[in-house]
């Protein structure tokens, strides 16, 4: 297929970047500011006394691929909520939105504008260009907290603290909870350099099972519709007649267009079962396509984090309530905006931590490498990020939250389909990651 977007340091080998922060002591006598122009780049205050902690937060929107608003409108909350509070040990939060527009000049326009703006940090974030924007915060010295975990570089940047597993947790986890469930197994992921991990991880976990190796049938990302992917997936899927076969769509916003394609090509094939992952499908998208009678009943989804009527969401749910209540953009059961509410409470436990000192990029940083631990009320494990992690050697030395959980949609809901979450470590450090 030609005409392929690539995003070069989306899941490649893990490579780690210096972080150009020079912190010679003359310098910083001579540069009290400890802005750019001193030529002495330790991390940017987000102020003193009364001055706000400024942050920002990034994600595609209005565009024809993967859309994310609901990713900075819930950040926008956040800061509204806490400012109402009397903000983070008497600061107030600014938070600064972004566009990357699925676009990586803009994706690093964003990561200036960060640097321009002298934040602490960005914060609960998505973007598929890695490569562009990472080189920036890095060089600024400014961590990148919580991303979406759709670039390898996620995994590997010393300035990268995720709180979610990324796509591949997720489909480690998926092929583990197929592999004694499927016959013949059928990949439909984007075209792109992210999207080309994706069969690797999913046969980790079909591996698990003795299962053998997944069709990996590649699609364009904002193709408008699916038909020749469909077909091959169901030849795939129904190729061996004594056993079920099942159908992994992984197209992030376009799943839902491929689903359109796939319904009207299944026609007289055999059944299949549907697999794929929290961030392709959600309930709002199953409620939209037919609630019991939509065509992912049935279907296995691997997610980050419990299902969306657990409990432990409340606190995000009643700041959504008193402070986006009309904002349509922010919908409670989309990753996207789990993500960003957890990386905010990660943010706010390292500030709170800081007390009456200094809070900048540089001392957010320090807090964060050295140790620190963050609970998110059992959202997630405990987090906290150590390059000495067991997943290193697999090129993941920043993953440290291999849990995921097992969902199915069962009349027309998505519930749990076990209790708890899964631990895919092993399955990882399994994985074949092939430069």
């Amino acid at each position: 297929m030609t005409g392929r977007r690539r995003t070069r340091s989306a899941f490649l080998p893990a490579l780690t970047r210096p972080v150009r922060a020079l912190r010679k002591a003359g310098a910083l006598a001579a540069c009290a500011s400890l802005t750019v122009g001193c030529g002495v780049v330790p991390g940017f205050t987000g102020g003193a006394g009364d001055d706000p902690i400024t942050v920002m937060t990034w994600a595609p929107q209005d565009t024809n691929a993967t859309n994310k608003p609901g990713m900075p409108a819930l950040a926008l909350a956040y800061a509204r909520h806490v400012n109402a509070d009397g903000g983070i040990n008497g600061r107030r939060l600014k938070v600064i939105i972004c566009n990357d527009r699925n676009d990586g000049v803009n994706a690093a326009k964003c990561a200036r504008r960060a640097v321009k703006e002298k934040v602490t940090a960005v914060v609960g974030s998505y973007s598929q260009f890695a490569d562009t924007f990472f080189p920036i915060l890095e060089g600024a010295g400014i961590p990148y907290i919580g991303g979406y975990g759709i670039t390898n570089a996620e995994f590997t940047s010393p300035l990268s603290y995720p709180v979610n597993g990324g796509q591949p947790a997720l489909l480690a986890g998926l092929g583990r909870q197929l592999a004694p469930n499927c016959g013949p197994v059928a990949l439909i992921r984007p075209d792109t350099i992210a999207g080309d991990e994706l069969p690797n991880l999913l046969n980790a976990g079909l591996e698990t099972g003795g299962h053998r190796d997944v069709t990996d049938l590649r699609a364009a990302e904002d193709a408008t519709e699916y038909s020749a992917q469909s077909e091959q997936a169901l030849n795939r899927a129904t190729a061996d007649p004594a056993q079920t076969g099942c159908v992994v769509p992984a197209l992030g916003d376009r799943t839902n267009t491929f689903m359109d394609s796939f319904r009207r090509a299944r026609g007289d094939y055999p059944e299949v079962r549907l697999g794929t992952v929290l961030g392709s499908v959600d309930q709002t998208v199953i409620d939209f396509t037919g609630g019991a009678s939509s065509p992912y009943e049935g279907a296995y989804i691997t997610g980050w984090y419990p299902v969306e009527t657990d409990q432990r969401w409340d606190p995000m749910k009643k700041v959504i309530r008193e402070q986006a209540f009309t904002d349509t953009r922010i919908d409670p059961a989309d990753a996207g905006v789990q993500t960003t509410w957890i990386a905010y409470t990660v943010l706010e436990a390292v500030v709170k931590s800081l007390g009456d000192g200094e809070v900048s990029s540089d001392t957010v940083r320090r807090t964060l490498d050295d140790g620190f631990k963050v609970t998110t009320g059992g959202l997630t494990p405990t987090l906290r990020w150590q390059f000495q992690d067991v997943l290193a050697s697999v090129g993941f030395p920043r993953l440290v939250n291999t849990d995921v959980t097992l969902q199915v949609v069962k009349d027309g809901q998505l519930v749990a389909a076990r209790q708890g979450a899964i631990d895919v470590t092993k399955t990882l450090q399994g994985a074949d990651h092939e430069e």
